[in-house]
């Protein structure tokens, strides 16, 4: 019987793949994806990139999904689908949808200071409204140029020195990017949902997305089967080869930290994550397009962010992405029912310099 059904599986998708229509679909969707492979080898070897993955969704669906390269270059461990990559500031656009998924329950109100759900707060900091931390408009001094527990210090004497400093600029009135903003932001959803935040996002999120690996870490913390991240980057060294060579790149993410830039994953988790997100499962069609609307300055000029995401464009087609660490990047375009991930293991990677290139070959399509 088993045998039975499994014959006329196959005998149906034949005949919906001999129709006309979804024959063409099929068959530009693979070229596409042939063309995307061609440039992620070229990309690599241009670029030097040890180990690299690439994910595609296309209306709602997963179209390609593949590993290359090295996840560890001086042991020869291949990058496989089950490589996690940290995606370091592309966390928070997932950030931005906890916070969203609050707002949606009447738990978080964007429109509000931030010293309704948090205490000892400077009195320069208490009239912030939450959707300026998300948008990096809030004038906040950087949590990470004050010293840390890698140069000896912790993360208690971070968070006592960040409040003894002077406001960069009034709320709302530049956009500058920071770590401070993303800290808060995690203990608001701590104090609102009443649970930690690594707890809330695998609850919240990783559960509903099938995200069964997706965790969090550092090059500090021991993260099983996490892709070493490397750089060409000079160590002022007196080598001969010290401005050409391929060398470790120890990155800091303190826990208090994590929402901001945290989350180790894999690019089909991460695909798994934004097809989660565009049906609705984590949020609705409406609180999305609101979480994608450029933020205003003081001025009325539209900010580079919105809520935990940097907009790319808004029109006439939107382009938001979550860019990470000079490695890791994914761009969403809502309007084509397409986004694209990659992730690489190479500091000045940068994917998003060349994702656009393969959204090209499906737009076409």
């Amino acid at each position: 019987m088993k045998f039975g059904k499994q014959i006329a599986l196959v005998m149906a998708t034949a005949w919906l793949l001999s129709l006309p229509g979804l024959g063409r679909a099929a068959d530009a969707t693979e070229t596409s994806n042939d063309r995307t492979r061609q440039l992620i080898q070229q990309v690599m070897k241009e670029r030097r990139i040890p180990g690299l993955q690439v994910a595609v969704i296309k209306d709602g669906r997963v179209v390609l999904s593949e590993s290359y390269g090295w996840a560890n270059v001086e042991n020869r461990v291949p990058t496989t689908a089950t490589t996690l990559f940290p995606l370091n500031s592309a966390t928070k656009p997932l950030t931005g949808v906890a916070v969203m998924q609050l707002a949606e329950a009447d738990l978080v109100d964007l429109e509000a200071p931030i010293s309704r759900y948090l205490d000892d707060l400077p009195s320069a900091w208490q009239p912030i409204c939450v959707r300026q931390l998300l948008a990096h408009t809030s004038g906040l001094p950087d949590i990470v140029d004050q010293p840390g527990p890698v140069a000896g210090s912790s993360e208690a004497a971070m968070w006592k020195a960040i409040k003894q400093q002077a406001m960069e600029a009034p709320p709302g009135d530049k956009f500058a990017y920071n770590q401070t903003n993303y800290g808060l932001l995690a203990q608001i959803i701590v104090k609102q949902a009443k649970m930690r935040y690594e707890r809330y996002m695998k609850e919240r999120q990783f559960a509903l997305a099938d995200m069964r690996l997706t965790t969090f870490g550092d090059s500090y913390d021991l993260v099983a089967n996490a892709a070493t991240i490397y750089s060409y980057l000079p160590r002022r060294t007196l080598a001969p080869d010290d401005a050409d060579r391929l060398s470790h790149w120890v990155y800091d993410m303190p826990y208090s930290l994590h929402a901001g830039g945290g989350i180790q994953t894999t690019a089909t988790e991460l695909a798994n994550w934004i097809v989660a997100l565009s049906s609705g499962r984590f949020i609705s069609a409406a609180s999305a397009q609101s979480m994608w609307t450029p933020e205003k300055l003081n001025s009325g000029v539209e900010s580079p962010w919105a809520a935990g995401w940097p907009v790319l464009a808004s029109s006439p087609k939107r382009q938001v992405a979550g860019i990470g660490g000079n490695r890791a990047a994914f761009i969403v375009y809502p309007d084509d029912g397409l986004a694209v991930v990659v992730l690489t293991n190479l500091v000045g990677g940068n994917p998003e310099r060349f994702i656009p290139q393969i959204a090209e070959f499906y737009i076409k399509q």
